[in-house]
């Protein structure tokens, strides 16, 4: 009787394992993983501050101001800057006022101040590629000299504009 419990409980022991494998089955499925990455740019500014500036003085003032654009990698963009709000101001024109009062001022691309800076893309705004990190673009501003006008501050606002 004992050999034969454990004959039993051998074969008992091996079919088990076995039977249990036969008997697992497996099923599979696949899903796809996606994404749309949207291109996006942001702008940040600072102010361009002349100092003082005096009509007898026999040379333009000039001064810089850095624009930064952040955009996602590869994305191109131009960067253009408004003639400002004073009242008659244009992009070849721009002016700061002061009550009734106003000073030109004119704002450009590049150190040599040729190229003004405008709102028209391909034509006067800077082109540039995004790589996700900001990147700063100089703003060359000059004041022309002999402008007769009366003392005062004078202020205007651009905006900064970023096509993409």
């Amino acid at each position: 009787m004992k050999q034969i419990l454990v004959t039993t409980l051998l074969g008992i022991a091996l079919v088990l394992p076995g039977a249990a494998r036969a008997q697992q089955q497996e099923k599979s499925a696949t899903f796809r993983v996606s994404a749309t990455v949207t291109a996006v740019c942001e702008v940040t500014a600072s102010d361009l501050n002349f100092g003082q500036y005096t009509s007898q003085a026999g040379s333009d003032l000039t001064g810089t101001t850095k624009v930064a654009v952040a955009c996602t990698p590869a994305t191109a963009y131009n960067v253009g800057l408004s003639a400002g709000t004073s009242p008659g101001a244009t992009v070849n024109q721009r002016k700061m006022v002061a009550g009734a009062n106003s000073l030109n001022y004119q704002l450009y691309q590049d150190s040599s101040r040729t190229k003004i800076w405008g709102t028209t893309p391909g034509t006067d705004t800077l082109p540039g590629t995004g790589t996700g990190q900001s990147v700063d673009h100089t703003v060359f501003g000059t004041i022309p000299a002999r402008q007769v006008i009366p003392a005062g501050d004078y202020g205007d606002t651009v905006t900064v504009r970023v096509y993409f």
